[in-house]
């Protein structure tokens, strides 16, 4: 469950949970590191389905724990999929929304019930910290929660028109927002569980059917969700899972030409592929990208320090930077910089590395060997020119040594023209940089492709100036929880401008459901 007594789990409030939590994680983990190494299937029209290829899934934490064997499908297997969800959408597209909304919200009822066993999983999958892990599961259930919700308040997104003025006749006429049939959902490794669920959630909502096609990296986290689809009793072929190589599995979903949609979250340069391979059917179909961010953070000589030395070190460090809203450039006001960067390698040096998921530990490790070589790299192009208040290296000691670990770091004295300031690392990797005033820190911040999410420390009157003028779809003032990270359904809907995000519409908020249908008006006269 998401909640005990009154506490509600969310990424602002993971900070001060209740005992019960980690009591009842710690249990669930020991169950689980008990029964690793089994094999899952895909599900595809409502059975177990495997392949003739299989790859395996291993800890970031010890690449010695093989968490599961899982199927690597093919072209033919992938079609296998979109086939099944093309059969099943004749009847689920017709059935009344009020009985789409009823499963969405028994699915979700029960990824509360399972929360524990996500949350674990995650944590060993992904290698998060207990808390962003059950908070990735929670924010799963919320998201489709709250597609069902605006599904719900907008009474089937069902509007009568006016009435054409015409002599001796009754017109009637009706817009309607109706599915556009079977929908691709390619989700990444960092938040298998809400950015599966979320989009999952809002296409089934819509009245659409899913194939569900997870990052290599974490299979077993979409595959409980898959379960928890299939055990709220959707009916067979309406939510299929596909496990596989992105290159193939994921490709031969996208060029289907049974695909009626793709949302796809990861990388700018994989997301503009599928844009462009998207373009070249038949006639435009939507596709909804979220690529990434390089996300800023500024501090005024008027910030209150110790909110803004813990909101930037949570969204810095928080999942190892492996997150799309982390915040990866600080530009602090001159007459602060030395305090607020003191308080900051103060607390950045007393983060705990290591086993996430014991209770004090602040970072695991990275995910995989991919992005345990490009810390190596990045930080060997930092040290070439700037200078590291933290960090900097691999942890290799004993435990370290059996997974991916990573030191959290901080870059000053980078020149603004480094490549890395345009970047997106991914990483525990943070860069400072000293600015005479606010309008210096806006130019910084504004000048990159991305407009994901900002964060700012400073007056009331500087915030406002700050929201006026940032070029980012998620902007935050003076939040210790979070300079740049921390979104949730209902209170902060997520989505990026520019080469963030495709849509101009935020995941979790009032418009976004819509972006998976499409319009039809119909007129009767009588």
């Amino acid at each position: 469950m998401a909640e005990t007594s009154a506490f509600k789990l969310t990424y602002a409030t993971m900070y001060d949970p209740p005992p019960e939590l980690h009591t009842r994680f710690e249990e669930e983990v020991a169950k689980i590191r008990g029964n690793l190494g089994q094999e899952y299937s895909m599900l595809i029209d409502g059975k177990d389905v495997l392949a003739k290829d299989k790859f395996e899934n291993r800890s970031p934490i010890n690449t010695g724990n093989l968490l599961g064997i899982f199927q690597r499908a093919n072209a033919e297997e992938a079609s296998a999929a979109m086939e099944s969800s093309q059969r099943a959408a004749k009847d689920w597209n017709r059935r009344p929304w009020q009985e789409r909304v009823e499963l969405v919200h028994k699915a979700a009822d029960l990824i509360d019930e399972r929360i524990f066993q996500f949350g674990a999983v995650i944590a060993l999958e992904v290698g998060k910290n207990r808390m962003e892990a059950l908070a990735d599961a929670a924010e799963a259930a919320d998201l489709m929660r709250y597609a069902a919700q605006q599904m719900e308040a907008n009474d089937g997104f069902i509007f009568e028109l006016g009435k054409d003025p015409l002599k001796g006749y009754d017109a009637t006429n009706l817009s309607k927002l109706k599915p556009y049939g079977v929908w691709v959902v390619i989700s990444p490794f960092n938040f298998p569980g809400a950015l599966t669920g979320g989009p999952t959630g809002a296409a089934l909502v819509a009245g659409n059917t899913v194939v569900m096609k997870p990052a290599e990296d974490t299979p077993w986290t979409s595959r409980l969700l898959a379960e928890a689809f299939r055990d709220a009793g959707f009916p067979d072929g309406v939510v299929n899972f596909v496990t596989g190589q992105g290159s193939v599995a994921g490709q031969a979903l996208v060029d289907s030409p049974h695909t009626d949609g793709v949302t796809f979250t990861g990388s700018y340069d994989v997301g503009m592929k599928l844009y462009r391979d998207f373009a070249g059917g038949r006639y435009p179909r939507p596709i909804i990208l979220e690529m990434g961010g390089k996300n800023p953070a500024i501090i005024s000589r008027h910030a209150d320090l110790d909110h803004a030395v813990s909101g930037l070190y949570r969204s810095a460090f928080g999942l190892q930077g492996q997150k799309c809203s982390a915040g990866s450039r600080i530009y602090i006001e001159e007459p602060v910089y030395d305090e607020l960067l003191e308080k900051l390698v103060e607390v950045t040096k007393g983060l705990k590395v290591g086993d996430p998921t014991e209770q004090d530990t602040f970072m695991g490790p990275v995910v995989n060997q991919s992005a345990y070589e490009n810390f190596k790299g990045f930080t060997e192009e930092l040290s070439d020119a700037g200078t590291f208040l933290t960090g900097g290296k691999v942890l290799t000691e004993g435990d370290y040594g059996k997974g991916y670990f990573c030191q959290p770091t901080i870059a000053a004295d980078v020149p603004t023209d480094h490549h890395l300031w345009q970047d997106e690392m991914f990483l525990p990797i943070t860069m400072v940089h000293k600015v005479k005033n606010l309008d210096e820190a806006m130019q910084l911040a504004n000048n990159v492709n991305f407009g994901l999410t900002a964060g700012f420390y400073g007056s009331e009157d500087e915030a406002k100036w700050f929201f006026e003028n940032i070029e980012a779809g998620v902007t935050y003032a003076n939040r210790p929880q979070g300079a740049t990270t921390g979104a949730w359904p209902g209170f902060q809907p997520f989505g990026g401008w520019k080469a963030s995000g495709s849509s101009g519409k935020s995941a979790g908020g009032h418009h976004y459901l819509q972006l998976y249908m499409h319009e039809q008006v119909n007129t009767i006269i009588r």
